[in-house]
């Protein structure tokens, strides 16, 4: 709900000169102008000019007083000011004005200091002050309700009939739901709560699970697990216990020749074999939530990793699935 500025590329000092310069010669847009000038300064991290450019505001009539001593407050709490800042947020609560806007960034600057349940607070009020239930919510009031919803999502609290006219009115302008826009453990993972960079890692992670579950409705093969020499020392080096499971590597290929032809004699049909390695056999043991030694998440990976396409068919063509570079018919397919 601040003045836009231009990209952080902007020489902020020089560009709020040459507002001040422009409102001098335009007094009747001044008002416009020096808030555009107050918000560069604050980017230019010259807060306490800042300050004295919104107590030159104050001094003289305006148009909307709350919204400069809204601003005013939010900048001040940044650079240090914190009970001045809090002073002139409660003197906005008492007069209670009719601005969004000052309602908005005073809620919103007690949440970027994480007085959370007071910026609450202050979204409720503004949303009962300003919005009637029932009527469709005006458009500059919209920040108010979605602000409310964003503040009471990281406060964990149930959603009531507030929450309800912010779904709706958001659900018109966007296919995200609030709840997953507002998702606390999104907001920390991706380090933003800017909604459009939340809307694009929603839409992208979207992407990813169709694409998932395309994979996994293709009928993929009955999968045997294959560890490479290399990966299978790494494997038991990394967890002794699994020796039980896997006695020498040249059993290790014997058995699985020896169950795809059994699984093929009882009539199995699309089988194949899947190559694992170590990390990605770690990685999915950490997402099952268990330990790499139990040795019932083999198959499970296997079949993991045949869904995801990874699966060679059997028995295969040419060379030996086993990489030994002979040909299948005279290595392990042999009578």
């Amino acid at each position: 709900m601040r003045p836009d500025t231009p990209a952080d590329s902007t020489d902020h000092t020089a560009e709020a000169e040459r507002l001040l310069r422009t409102a001098a010669q335009y007094p009747e847009d001044a008002e416009h102008l020096l808030l555009h000038a107050a918000a560069h300064l604050e980017l230019a991290g010259d807060r306490p000019q800042a300050t004295t450019l919104y107590d030159r505001l104050l001094a003289g009539e305006l148009e909307d007083a709350s919204l400069v001593r809204a601003l005013k407050a939010a900048n001040l709490w940044e650079y240090g000011h914190e009970a001045e800042a809090r002073a002139i947020i409660e003197g906005l609560r008492t007069t209670a004005p009719r601005s969004p806007e000052a309602w908005v960034i005073a809620a919103e600057s007690l949440e970027s200091h994480d007085e959370l349940t007071t910026a609450q607070e202050v979204f409720t009020e503004g949303v009962e002050l300003l919005t009637v239930q029932g009527e469709e919510v005006p458009y500059d009031c919209r920040p108010l309700l979605l602000g409310r919803h964003r503040v009471r999502r990281l406060l964990a609290l149930p959603h009531d009939v507030w929450d309800v006219l912010a779904d709706d009115a958001h659900s018109s302008s966007s296919p995200i739901s609030l709840d997953e826009l507002h998702d606390p453990k999104r907001t920390w993972a991706l380090g933003s709560s800017d909604p459009e960079e939340l809307s694009a890692e929603i839409a992208r992670l979207r992407a990813e699970l169709g694409t998932f579950r395309a994979a996994l409705s293709r009928p993929f093969p009955v999968a045997v697990l294959h560890w490479p020499a290399s990966e299978l020392s790494e494997l038991l080096a990394a967890y002794p216990s699994l020796a039980a499971e896997y006695p020498s590597h040249e059993e290790h290929l014997s058995t699985i020749e020896s169950s795809l032809r059994e699984l093929a004699a009882s009539g199995t049909e699309n089988l194949g074999i899947v190559t694992a390695t170590v990390p990605s056999y770690e990685a999915f043991a950490a997402s099952e939530g268990t330990s790499p030694t139990d040795t019932s998440l083999l198959p499970q990976y296997a079949t993991t990793l045949a869904a995801r396409g990874r699966a060679v068919g059997w028995p295969p063509r040419g060379e030996c699935w086993c990489g030994s570079g002979t040909a299948y018919s005279d290595c392990h397919g042999r009578p």
